[in-house]
């Protein structure tokens, strides 16, 4: 039997499978074959469908969509579907995925009844590379993908930066991670008024 056949022969059983777990069976096939994938390095080679409680947003987005934006993501997804899947980082202790990039997709996914009921109550996801289980570098991580689409907001910013520096993260290595010039970084830390944030005096004097 050849591959085309061995693989109509697992659609057709899956095919027979209850819903639920048919998103199961096709979600456990398509992380096999990410598994040996070329683009397996690639969160968006492998998109599953993951049951909407167990996606929970994050408490450090500083990106504010205004209500009239927000309005317009719904209708798009209510008329184009999910045409981008929430990025997340999965805590495998508590079996859940922590929100990355698509807060607001997350949101509409959730709230809007018919968009729900649509997805049968779950939502795609492409989990981020393992290796963030550090609370600062999922920051970052959140804070370059707001930063790429030039959205952002700037007192939250501010708390971003205060929490990366009491997380012992230098200037330098702040304004790498999160595309930002020397000047930003510090006027950020103007912004808190904190005396504690500008104790990286060899960075700072630098760029004076």
């Amino acid at each position: 039997m050849g591959v085309l056949d061995t693989l109509n022969v697992l659609i057709n059983e899956v095919d027979q499978l209850p819903e639920d777990k048919k998103v199961a069976a096709l979600n456990a096939i398509k992380l096999k074959l990410h598994e040996i994938s070329p683009f397996k390095d690639e969160p968006v080679d492998c998109v599953i469908w993951v049951n909407a409680d167990k996606v929970e947003s994050n408490d450090y987005n500083p990106n504010s969509v205004a209500p009239a934006e927000m309005k317009l993501l719904q209708h798009s997804i209510r008329e184009d579907g999910y045409t981008q899947p929430i990025v997340g980082f999965y805590h495998q202790e508590d079996e859940y995925y922590e929100v990355i990039d698509g807060f607001h997709r997350n949101r509409v996914g959730k709230e809007c009844d018919d968009v729900r009921e649509r997805v049968k109550g779950y939502l795609p996801i492409s989990s981020i590379n393992t290796n963030r289980e550090n609370r600062s570098d999922r920051i970052a991580a959140t804070i370059r993908h707001n930063r790429a689409r030039g959205k952002h907001a700037v007192d939250a910013m501010s708390d971003i930066v205060l929490e990366l520096t009491r997380r012992n993260w230098s200037d330098k290595r702040i304004a790498k991670e999160l595309g930002m010039e020397p000047d930003e970084v510090l006027r950020l830390k103007q912004i808190t008024g904190l005396a504690e944030l500008f104790s990286d005096r060899e960075f700072s004097e630098a760029w004076e």
